[in-house]
């Protein structure tokens, strides 16, 4: 006998076979899961699976700093030097001072140090003044900077410069220097990161974690400690200073 449904029992129909199909679904897919089965829901309600994924370690991080520091003998000294003369006009002031520089790198040269170790760095011409708004004279002023190499004759060379310049020589100063500091500074940089992963391992002890890889690494720009000189020259000792920054992962 055929049964007659009205539109409102038919959809009611669908929906209930449509829970029927749903509820199984899951019932089999836990069953393969191996997972415990949830709870039947009320009819008319809506079930949801949920799954959590969840990770394991840590983001944690100790940025500290180390300091690398080595001490080596200076082997090189630099010289700034100069001359500075006057004149009643620009010509014959610059006149007397090439004149003086000349001498004075004839000097040099004649010691054993190479042109290409000779380096103008410098000029200037100022008009001078008396009691008047207009320039009573002129002066100028030549620098040069010289690399003396050998340091055992350096005090002998500034002597003769000084000499070769007259009353018109300016010593600005001189510097000791190390002409090659490579193994220097790998040795400084070797301690810093020793120095850094000491503090590191020091910080994550305290912190009851054992200490991870390195994460990241910079180096401040290295700069060796400058010593100066006057004559007689004493080479001393000079300082290569390295810091760097590292970040420590703890495991």
């Amino acid at each position: 006998m055929a049964v007659s449904l009205t539109p409102s029992q038919r959809a009611a129909a669908i929906g209930v076979t449509a829970a029927v199909l749903l509820t199984g679904a899951f019932a089999a897919g836990a069953g393969l899961g191996g997972s415990t089965p949830a709870a039947a829901a009320p009819a008319g309600s809506q079930a949801v699976l949920t799954r959590q994924a969840i990770t394991s370690g840590s983001s944690a991080r100790i940025t500290v700093t180390g300091t690398g520091n080595v001490t080596g003998t200076p082997n090189q000294l630099t010289l700034s030097m100069g001359v500075q003369t006057s004149g009643s006009s620009v010509a014959t002031a610059l006149a007397r001072a090439n004149h003086a520089v000349r001498a004075v790198t004839a000097a040099l040269a004649r010691t054993g140090i190479r042109a290409t170790d000779i380096q103008t760095s410098g000029l200037s011409i100022q008009p001078t003044y008396g009691n008047s708004p207009v320039p009573d004279g002129y002066g100028v002023s030549e620098s040069i900077q010289v690399t003396l190499r050998n340091l055992a004759i350096a005090g002998t060379q500034i002597s003769d410069a000084v000499r070769a310049g007259g009353n018109a020589t300016v010593v600005d100063g001189v510097s000791l220097d190390l002409n090659d500091n490579g193994s220097l500074l790998a040795a400084a940089r070797a301690r810093a990161v020793a120095d850094a992963r000491t503090k590191a391992g020091q910080y994550a002890r305290a912190l009851g974690q054992p200490l991870g890889p390195l994460v990241t690494m910079s180096e401040q720009s290295p700069v060796p400690s400058p010593s100066a000189s006057p004559v007689p020259v004493s080479p001393g000792t000079q300082q290569v200073s390295v810091t760097v920054t590292a970040v420590f992962a703890l495991a």
